[in-house]
């Protein structure tokens, strides 16, 4: 049997999040050490946003053929995401914050993080799941984030002092158009329905887009890291907390209550449970930029879950495996 220090190493965990912590420090340290500048931020957000971005969800949404899926554990996930999310709001209010917030603790990094740790605990069955989970999650879940968004951003607006109120059925027909001609939506329905005709990208388009799309990944992380060093933590380091805890345990306990209540069960959902127990995924704070909410807090959040999933997802895979996985 290796020594534990060799197992630790080689453990699904450790090898999957080593690589995210490293790119987020390689940003702390390129801003410490004023190899960026804090004025430069923005402009490199909006490149990984409006570029690197849609060029990614385009191409992946580009080879998904519905009819071939199926969705039925998936559909707890994103009721369970739904749950969430709307207690959030109801909660915390419908405003930006509570919207930055409620999709900090729904959205995880299936892609950097998930793929490698479920291929290496669940093998290719594990996977297959996952991909049908990954197909769907950025068209639900940040198409419908930013249709909140939208919505909470023109219902801000619409109660700024000196400003006449705009007629309601106005205010969310051009917030729902907002939400669709967006850098997010808008390539995961072209893409899916490009997929739907039946046409495969010539190789001279889907190469360089499979280059941007591999650039989001590492770039949004280092973003993390660098907007890190120039955010004062301070007091934003306990809500950070609470975020990342409810991120990692709170949401992954609601969708296995679910999907246990549903009759759900066994591999797939044990999946889909450490799935939802992921660390925050970094397109949290691509967003939180893009409306100016919370930047600190969810740039805080995103570092502490992922410091976290260390402890948090190893405790998750437990449980799963006793009493999910069955």
């Amino acid at each position: 049997m290796p020594p534990v220090g060799l197992r630790t190493l080689n453990s699904p965990v450790f090898a999957s999040l080593v690589p995210v912590v490293l790119f987020i420090a390689l940003g702390f340290v390129a801003a410490r050490a004023a190899w960026i500048r804090a004025a430069a931020v923005k402009d490199l957000s909006n490149l990984v946003f409006m570029v690197l971005t849609p060029a990614l969800l385009f191409r992946t949404m580009s080879t998904v053929h519905i009819e071939t899926l199926d969705f039925g554990p998936v559909g707890i996930y994103f009721a369970a995401a739904a749950l969430v999310f709307g207690t959030t709001l109801a909660l915390q209010g419908f405003t930006p914050l509570a919207a930055a917030r409620a999709l900090a603790y729904t959205f995880g990094n299936t892609i950097m993080i998930g793929v490698p740790l479920i291929g290496l605990a669940f093998g290719e069955a594990g996977l297959v799941t996952l991909f049908t989970l990954i197909s769907v999650h950025a068209l639900v879940l940040l198409t419908g984030a930013t249709v909140v968004f939208e919505l909470a951003a023109a219902r801000e607006r619409a109660h700024t002092p000196g400003e006449p109120p705009p007629h309601m059925l106005r205010t969310v027909l051009q917030a729902v158009k907002n939400g669709i001609l967006h850098p997010v939506p808008l390539p995961i329905i072209a893409g899916l329905l490009f997929a739907q005709t039946g046409l495969v990208l010539p190789a001279v388009v889907d190469k360089p887009l499979q280059l941007l799309g591999q650039a989001l990944g590492p770039l949004a992380l280092l973003l993390v890291g660098v907007t890190l060093a120039f955010s004062k933590i301070g007091t934003g380091l306990w809500p950070a907390l609470r975020v990342a805890l409810i991120k990692s345990l709170l949401f992954p306990l609601v969708l296995a209550v679910l999907g246990l209540l549903w009759g759900f069960g066994g591999p797939a959902l044990a999946v889909l449970v450490v799935t939802a127990s992921l660390p925050i995924g970094a397109n949290v704070f691509l967003f939180a930029q893009r409306y100016d909410v919370a930047e600190a807090e969810v740039t805080a959040s995103i570092a502490v879950s992922t410091a976290m999933a260390l402890v948090t997802l190893p405790v998750v895979m437990y449980l799963v495996a006793r009493f999910v996985a069955v």
